[in-house]
């Protein structure tokens, strides 16, 4: 398991956004984040992590820039941080943590909180809470950026979301924590309507039931409860994934409702066709306007868009109308 390094020369800088520098190194795509390895340069002497590339992962099509050596050497910690990400590990960094700074809520009472084993189901979902106080709450289980989310970009442009959390190893929220319990009693503190919590870009995945990124949501519909909460999963269903395991109701949404059962809510998208049996005790949504209500959004999942596996997108944005209608 030992990493697969690179050197080599900066020769395009593409894109720059908040929080992450799009480019390429020796002509192959390559993405670098300058919170963790400062700015980036034309013609900069850097190191990458190839491994994902040349896996040729569905969502790692691109380098990762591990350390800038003309410029990247020495750069200062954050001022007052010592609590330590990525832990042990040659990537560690201090950052300051929301833990550290304001107080939190003893319990976060009825407030609803949806669960994405997915980040393509994030768009949808936020589309639904438009008017609603939204805080998104970014899990371990596939990508640990929340820079790397174009989604989050746009959705924050609508004005769909008011501020980001990043739990445990992932970073670049607008503040970080160190579990999604302490999360969930911030956005309570904060006076939010809404909780979407989500793992980032890609997943983790082994094909069976439990091994797998999105098993992130059965955290997180256990802090929700636990702490007093309204916990929803956004189901994931599919009528085009080749997968068998993938269609009518995902193995992976099977295997959180075979752990939870009725304390959570499922929202069910009025019309779907695909899984009757999981209609039953669910509630169901009417989902007429989730196209005009997502116009505009990076809508993708697999490659596939609004037209190939409709209800893909419908299923989420049900979770969503369903956490707007609970809103205390």
């Amino acid at each position: 398991m030992p990493l697969s390094l690179r050197r080599g020369l900066v020769t395009a800088v593409v894109a720059r956004e908040e929080g992450l520098a799009r480019i390429e190194v020796d002509g192959a795509p390559c993405v670098a984040y300058p919170l963790l390895t400062g700015p980036v340069a034309l013609g900069d002497d850097v190191v990458v992590n190839v491994q994902a590339r040349e896996l040729a992962l569905g969502s790692g099509g691109f380098d990762v820039l591990y350390v800038n050596l003309t410029r990247g050497l020495d750069l200062p910690g954050s001022e007052g941080a010592h609590v330590m990400k990525l832990p042990y590990t040659p990537l560690q960094f201090a950052a300051r943590h929301a833990e550290e700074d304001e107080p939190l809520a003893d319990l976060a009472e009825g407030l609803p909180v949806v669960a994405c084993s997915l980040h393509s189901q994030v768009a949808p979902v936020c589309a639904a809470l438009s008017g609603v106080r939204v805080a998104y709450v970014q899990l371990p289980g596939g990508a640990l950026p929340l820079p790397l989310s174009d989604s989050l970009r746009a959705l924050r442009g609508r004005g769909l979301f008011e501020q980001t959390f990043s739990v445990g190893a992932c970073f670049g929220g607008d503040a970080e924590c160190v579990s999604v319990y302490s999360a969930l009693a911030h956005v309570e503190a904060k006076g939010f309507d809404v909780a979407v919590c989500a793992i980032g870009p890609g997943i983790v995945g082994t094909g069976t039931a439990f091994g797998h990124g999105g098993m992130a949501a059965a955290v997180a519909l256990s802090a929700a409860a636990e702490l007093g909460g309204q916990p929803i999963l956004a189901l994931r269903v599919s009528e085009a994934d080749p997968r068998a395991r993938h269609r009518g109701l995902s193995h992976h949404a099977e295997g959180i409702l075979a752990l939870w059962g009725p304390p959570i809510r499922k929202a069910w998208p009025d019309g779907c066709p695909l899984d009757d049996r999981v209609a039953e005790g669910a509630d169901v949504v009417d989902v007429g306007d989730w196209r005009e209500s997502c116009a505009g959004l990076p809508l993708s999942h697999m490659g596939r868009g609004p037209d190939d596996d409709p209800w893909f997108f419908a299923a989420a944005f049900a979770a969503g109308r369903l956490a707007a209608r609970l809103v205390r």
